[in-house]
Parts: structure tokens; sequence; C-alpha cells
């Protein structure tokens, strides 16, 4: 892990405890990358609840309940599923906010619209979703990285 990615974390960390915000994280292209980071800050038990990687499609339904039908209609890697899977750790946790990942880390399986590097982001807190699409330059392990870090990112901006 970056020294980046675990200031963040670290603040992620504060302020989830700051507000007595319990997280819960939803990833499949960062592979539980999000996790990770968030589990490496001592003291994460008090604001740490779940992890789920749902790499498959069939994880993302049983798991998460993300329709099959909306993953059929938008893909996997859609700001629609990565919505339904920060809201499915929600549901299926006992966390408060939820932060999720899904995209394309490479080097192939790129589509037509979704280039190699294409990750869709998802945040969640009671009736609230918020989703992102971005595309990020590098080999996989640069884009899974900054996909961690956008994630983290985004969760001090949704929760501060």
């Amino acid at each position: 892990m970056t020294n980046d990615i675990f200031d963040l974390a670290s603040k992620v960390g504060r302020a989830l405890e700051a507000k007595r915000l319990v997280l819960a994280t939803a990833e499949s292209c960062t592979g539980g990358g999000v996790s990770q980071a968030i589990t490496d800050i001592a003291g994460s038990t008090a604001w740490f609840d779940c992890g789920f990687v749902t790499y498959s499609n069939a994880s993302k339904t049983e798991l998460l309940d993300v329709p099959a039908a909306l993953i059929a209609q938008f893909g996997s890697v859609s700001e629609e599923v990565a919505g339904r899977m920060a809201e499915g750790a929600l549901g299926n946790s006992t966390a408060d906010v939820a932060v999720s990942t899904t995209g394309i880390a490479g080097p192939t399986g790129a589509v037509p619209g979704k280039p190699v590097g294409t990750v869709c982001f998802g945040w969640a807190r009671g009736d609230t979703t918020f989703t992102e699409r971005l595309v990020f330059q590098g080999d996989r392990q640069a884009v899974r990285d900054q996909a961690v870090a956008h994630a983290l990112q985004g969760l001090l901006r949704f929760i501060e």
C-alpha cells in the first residue's frame, strides 16, 4: 500500500469515528483493496463492519442484491451497478455508509465505450447514493491503486 492510500484511509477512519459511522465496502476490480487499506489502520474495528468482494456477476446478485436484469442492461461496469452494489452492502451489513468499485483493470476486458481503466464508484448512506465513472491510465496495478485512492477520497467527501 502506498503512503498516500494509507494517509487517505487514516483520514477516512478519523472522519467515520468523529461522525460515529460504520463502513462497509463492495468491491469488484479492486479485489478487496479498499477493505485492506481500511483495515491496515489500527482501531478500524470501531468503524469498519465488513467488505464484500463480488468479482462475478452472480456474486453481485447473490451477495449484494444487484438485479441480474440491471447487470444485463447496463453491464457490470456501470454507475447503475456501482450504486446498487453500495446500497446492497448497506442492506447486507450493519454499516451506516458504503463504498463500491467495479471496473476494468486490464490488460484485457475492454468493450466499446468502456476502455481498460474504466472504473465506476458508488457511495451510499441512508437514502442517498452517489455514483461516478472515471477512466484511469496505467497497468493493472496502477488502475487498481488509483481506484482505491479515489474510492477513499470520494468517501471523505461523501461523509464530511
